[in-house]
């Protein structure tokens, strides 16, 4: 029963943001719509800086793998990650290999998502991370994959931890080309 209830809970909190208007020039094609317990985030994703790790952020989408997936690690002032639908909590990637680095120039600053990796800058495979705060030291190591270009009020809200306790999921990730 409780279970029912939490689900009715979240259907509610999902259902405004589902309503909400995509910002307007948005290449649909190139941006996911993450629908998360605290509100939707959209991210327009850099191709042009990191095609193949675009492409498998839109796979995974595609194929639901990010649906329900928690922010695990939320630290104030730095960034908010997420991406585990393997182990939920960080330590797992997704059934497809892990992608080589693909770095740019962009800095690193607020609404910048990029994704997370080991020590091995080639082993980034479905964990990413949206930047709270300017973070100039992960500058030309970690891969700009897109920006935020609505929701960071929704990012701002995530509940703060490593690990965080009963933790903000993304409820439903989405290609915004595919939303009916």
């Amino acid at each position: 029963m409780i279970r029912i209830l939490a689900f009715v809970a979240a259907l509610f909190c999902v259902v405004p943001a589902i309503a909400q208007p995509l910002p307007a020039g948005l290449d649909k094609a190139n941006a996911i719509v993450i629908d998360t317990t605290k509100g939707r985030i959209v991210i327009k994703l850099r191709t042009d800086l990191a095609p193949q790790h675009a492409e498998r952020i839109k796979q995974l989408a595609r194929d639901g793998y990010y649906n329900n997936v928690p922010f695990h690690r939320v630290i104030d002032g730095f960034m908010a990650q997420t991406g585990d639908g393997k182990n939920f909590n960080g330590t797992g990637g997704s059934k497809y290999p892990n992608l080589p680095a693909e770095f740019s120039n962009v800095p690193y600053k607020r609404g910048i998502v990029g994704m997370a990796r080991t020590s091995d800058p080639n082993s980034a495979n479905s964990q990413f991370f949206i930047m709270f705060a300017d973070g100039s030291s992960l500058n030309g190591k970690y891969t700009v994959i897109g920006e935020v270009v609505s929701g960071m009020d929704v990012v701002d809200k995530l509940k703060r931890g490593e690990p965080v306790p009963d933790p903000d999921k993304m409820v439903k990730v989405q290609v915004a080309s595919d939303i009916k």
